[in-house]
């Protein structure tokens, strides 16, 4: 869900993994369907234009597993209905794994203050979300992702993606000490998983079950 370019798709796809991947954006679909035909060992791979809201009109599955992949249920209204829509569309033990930008990220306090931009700094935090080209943008946190998944989905696994890292907009910045962006990317990868890092990353990643 919410492939985007494809570049997960494509990486399933060359490991054997048969993929059916889809996004709402005929845009992103066409830059994933070149990268597609440039590679022909891929042809488990194949892109569907399809939104979150409509997975319960869409007639394929049930399928083993589900990935959404850097915030794209950010920008979804309803997360408890994608979430039991979902469930009806996988089978039972099948693996869901989301990736979505969470509420509080101190990186992102402290990048935005010492520009004087406090608005930017917290907007996260806004009760109706924040907007981004046209489109209300929510950040659930980990306990609210998790009370929509239930109880059709158990929880496996949390982590953290961006809390020791700064996130990626920093670069121009932080991209001057790659010993220290190397040096806090092996920290975070032994922490990822502990309490409260993914409550305050950039992205939080959880993987989830189908009971």
């Amino acid at each position: 869900m919410n492939c985007g370019t494809g570049e997960d798709a494509l990486w399933l796809a060359r490991r054997g993994v048969k993929v059916l991947a889809t996004d709402v954006s005929p845009a992103m679909l066409q830059v994933a369907e070149s990268k597609l035909a440039a590679s022909p060992r891929n042809a488990l791979a194949r892109f569907h234009r399809l939104a979150w809201e409509e997975l319960d009109t869409f007639d394929e599955g049930p399928f083993d597993g589900m990935l959404s992949n850097f915030g794209g249920l950010n920008c979804v209204q309803d997360l408890r209905g994608c979430a039991r829509t979902l469930a009806a569309k996988l089978r039972p033990g099948a693996a869901a794994i989301v990736c979505i930008m969470g509420p509080a990220v101190p990186w992102e306090w402290v990048w935005f203050l010492a520009q004087g931009k406090p608005a930017a700094a917290f907007r996260r935090l806004r009760q109706n979300g924040a907007q981004w080209s046209g489109i209300a943008v929510h950040y659930p946190s980990v306990a609210e992702t998790c009370r929509a998944f239930a109880p059709e989905f158990r929880l496996l696994r949390r982590s953290a993606i961006g809390a020791l890292l700064p996130p990626p907009y920093t670069e121009k910045w932080i991209g001057r000490f790659p010993r220290l962006i190397a040096a806090l990317d092996r920290i975070e990868r032994r922490v990822e998983t502990w309490w409260p890092l993914p409550m305050l990353a950039d992205h939080y990643l959880l993987e989830f079950e189908r009971v």
